[in-house]
């Protein structure tokens, strides 16, 4: 028994991928590929990827948002999950990097479920609601700059249907969020957004220390 979460040293965390990860081939080639990338750091962990799945699996979703795509790994995770009529808005500013991304969806089988918006989060999101998308998605997945997580946020709010699950990445920043000399905007963000979502009654709420955290937000109603 344990009364808190206990620390990972290295030996611990592969022991943890060794008897839970079950990383498709393409998946980990995808990742193995952007472990070379000049911000391979934007990356999530691999268990992370497993879990979104499982999320997803979990709350039966069909209609997903990512907010963030990179190289596409967290994307295969959450499209591989979906079923065969799923659909992920995949949202980046990058063609440079989410070009990486798809030859591994081609791959992946999961080609035909992302629907890339290559503009920016706040547009497409904007774009989404206009068509008539408040209350008609079940799942999103934040992961992009920082300053704009709360606006993210509340346009996820939207346009999620209740019961819906926003999945929030980073909330520990490294550390950072308590450490009193950091006072950059992207940490200052992300402490903000902490507090607000300890008080939003709109949503149920955890924080997970898995991977630089991850928050869930299931929407009430």
């Amino acid at each position: 028994m344990s009364a808190r979460t206990i620390a990972l040293t290295d030996a611990l965390y592969d022991y943890l991928l060794d008897v839970s990860l079950r990383e498709p081939d393409v998946a980990r080639e995808l990742r193995e590929v952007t472990a070379s990338h000049p911000h391979a750091a934007m990356q999530i962990s691999p268990e992370q990827g497993q879990f979104m799945g499982m999320l997803v699996r979990l709350i039966g979703a069909r209609r997903c948002i990512e907010v963030g795509t990179f190289t596409g790994y967290s994307t295969l995770c959450v499209a591989a999950s979906l079923p065969a009529d799923g659909t992920v808005v995949a949202c980046d500013v990058s063609a440079e990097f989410t070009d990486v991304a798809r030859p591994f969806w081609r791959l992946a089988g999961v080609e035909d479920k992302i629907d890339l918006r290559i503009a920016p989060a706040l547009e497409t999101l904007d774009q989404l609601l206009g068509a008539g998308g408040a209350g008609e998605y079940d799942f999103m997945f934040i992961d992009a700059d920082k300053t704009n997580y709360r606006h993210y946020y509340e346009r996820g709010l939207n346009l999620l249907r209740p019961g819906g699950l926003i999945a929030i990445d980073n909330v520990l920043w490294g550390g950072s969020v308590i450490n009193a000399e950091k006072r950059d905007q992207d940490t200052n963000a992300i402490r903000s957004l902490n507090r607000f979502l300890h008080d939003d009654q709109r949503v149920d709420l955890s924080l997970l220390p898995l991977g630089d955290g991850l928050s869930l937000a299931r929407k009430r109603r």
